[in-house]
């Protein structure tokens, strides 16, 4: 049976993905706790279109790649998790939470796929989650993951867990896209 996931299912697959079960998993487990539907031929088609839509959206060329990747050299994503006491998260930060927060306070589409990450993200600390935008371009967005109201303790900000280490930089103002950015990268290629 196919279905298509609403949420990341660990060992399955990401938010988005159409996956084949067995139908007592899709019946007694991922449908009742919403994680999947069953997939349709419309409703697959339908993402299919949306993929489509979102890599026009996407860079077209290694000057537009370029000019992304510097924006996102000056961004810093926070994550504000629950956390226990010895830094484990209740739950964790996957490919899909990050390029939504890219989305959120950036204006930018990455598709989470070209998000290099091994395994979501599972402690609070510092990350560089390094993000493939086109071919040869790649870029290390650092990437804060918090205790809920909580802080980092220094020791936690200035060690990077994953990827590459994060030059210091003084963190840049979160500005958003306007439309008329939006319609003159649509217009250039």
């Amino acid at each position: 049976m196919e279905v298509i996931l609403l949420q990341d299912v660990e060992k399955l697959g990401l938010r988005g993905d159409v996956v084949s079960v067995t139908r007592g998993y899709a019946r007694n487990f991922l449908i009742p706790r919403k994680l999947a539907e069953t997939a349709t031929r419309a409703k697959v088609e339908e993402i299919r279109k949306r993929d489509s839509r979102r890599a026009l959206q996407e860079a077209r060329s290694a000057g537009q790649a370029e000019t992304i990747a510097e924006r996102l050299r000056k961004t810093v994503l926070r994550f504000e998790m629950k956390a226990g006491p010895t830094g484990a998260l209740f739950g964790s930060v996957t490919p899909s939470d990050i390029a939504d927060e890219i989305w959120r306070t950036r204006k930018i589409r990455i598709d989470r796929r070209k998000i290099e990450l091994p395994d979501p993200l599972k402690r609070v600390g510092s990350y560089a989650v390094s993000i493939h935008i086109f071919e040869d371009v790649s870029v290390a967005v650092k990437t804060l993951v918090v205790p809920e109201g909580g802080e980092l303790t220094p020791e936690q900000e200035l060690g990077i867990e994953a990827g590459e280490p994060v030059s210091e930089e003084p963190e840049a103002p979160v500005a958003e896209a306007t439309p008329a950015e939006d319609e003159t990268a649509d217009s250039a290629s």
